[in-house]
């Protein structure tokens, strides 16, 4: 039986998520954060050679890369609608968002909580460099980028429910977990109401809340 190693507050709740949308029996193994910093435990670290999260197993292999595990899962369930078939309207939107939430998105929300813990970590005497740097650095670099591609995804949403379309799909799974950590960690202020209805959307799904029961409270990084 497949079984998702599961990091609290990580990208695993996805895989959860994606297992309770295709109803699907899967063993569930959580771990616990520690350390000042809420890091993976080291028997977390073990299970495969990049330590990271999510991590699955299925008999004798061991992968990690959410979508690489996304791929992996739905090559199992070919029937399923969560992916565009290859000739689908939306399959083109479907890659394009599930693979920007990992390559564009994702990135960017990481940076940020480098900077913040940059600045709050170094020695106090030099906090006012470092976060006059840090500030630069995000206001010229980071937050450019981090709002055009959010401001995207409202222009999307706008237009349609779900990012490849009127289908709920994996990418919506995928985005919808950075797009919950986007709401911590940028404030959306009201800027984004489209993205705001959408993930009201995702948390009032059946298979979301079930995720969420068996995962835990989820709660993104901050610092």
């Amino acid at each position: 039986m497949l079984s998702v190693h599961h990091l609290e507050n990580s990208q695993s709740i996805r895989v959860v998520w994606l297992l309770e949308e295709l109803g699907v029996e899967y063993h569930l193994k959580t771990y616990k954060r520690s350390g000042p910093h809420d890091l993976a435990p080291e028997g977390y670290k073990k299970l495969h050679p990049l330590g990271t999260s999510p991590t699955i197993s299925d008999g004798d292999l061991v992968l990690a890369e959410t979508n690489a595990i996304i791929d992996y899962i739905l090559d199992k369930y070919p029937e399923s609608s969560l992916r565009p078939d290859a000739n689908a309207t939306g399959r083109a939107d479907y890659l394009f968002w599930i693979h920007s939430a990992q390559g564009t998105l994702t990135p960017l929300l990481i940076d940020l909580l480098i900077f913040k813990r940059i600045v709050t970590g170094v020695p106090f005497f030099i906090r006012p460099i470092a976060k006059m740097i840090a500030g630069q650095v995000k206001s010229s670099f980071i937050e450019p980028r981090l709002f055009r591609i959010l401001g995207y995804i409202e222009q999307t949403l706008e237009k349609q429910t779900w990012l490849a379309g009127d289908q709920f799909t994996a990418a919506d799974i995928v985005m919808g977990y950075c797009l919950e950590v986007a709401e911590v960690r940028v404030g959306f202020e009201n800027r984004f109401p489209h993205i705001a209805e959408f993930l009201n959307t995702i948390r009032e799904r059946p298979a979301y809340k079930v995720a969420i029961s068996k995962t835990g409270k989820f709660t993104p990084l901050l610092d």
